[in-house]
């Protein structure tokens, strides 16, 4: 029993005699900078609610903000990307604007329609 005893001591000091050396501890590394790739999603995921927003009736209201909204994301994504990053930004900017004008026209043709049909009824006076 010594005999086992003893080797188990000897196997443990061996194993805590063992140095560790302690974790090397490095700098964690800065995020990278922000060269406007969030804004530029930002504006084409805007850009297309805007788009497919201007031909529901009632949504194209609320829409047209989210349109005018991927106008200014792209406008400063493209600011601040570098020139071959600049696709999407573009493409948020042009889809705001597309959607911005057909929101317009939607809105003129309602305008133009509910006044058609007041007229014919002899204006607001046949809702009397």
């Amino acid at each position: 029993m010594d005999e086992n005893n003893q080797e188990f001591t000897q196997e443990t000091t061996q194993e805590t005699s063992q140095e560790f050396s302690p974790p090397i501890q490095t700098q964690p590394t800065p995020p990278p900078a922000n060269s406007g790739g969030n804004l530029a999603v930002a504006a084409l995921v805007c850009g297309i609610l805007g788009l497919v927003g201007s031909f529901i009736p009632v949504v194209q209201y609320f829409t047209l903000v989210l349109a005018i909204l991927g106008i200014v994301f792209g406008v400063k994504a493209r600011k601040t990307a570098p020139q071959d990053k600049r696709g999407m930004a573009t493409a948020g900017m042009i889809l705001g604007i597309i959607s911005v004008g057909l929101t317009i026209l939607a809105i003129i043709c309602v305008a133009a329609c509910a006044g058609a049909v007041l007229s014919g009824m002899g204006g607001l006076g046949a809702f009397r």
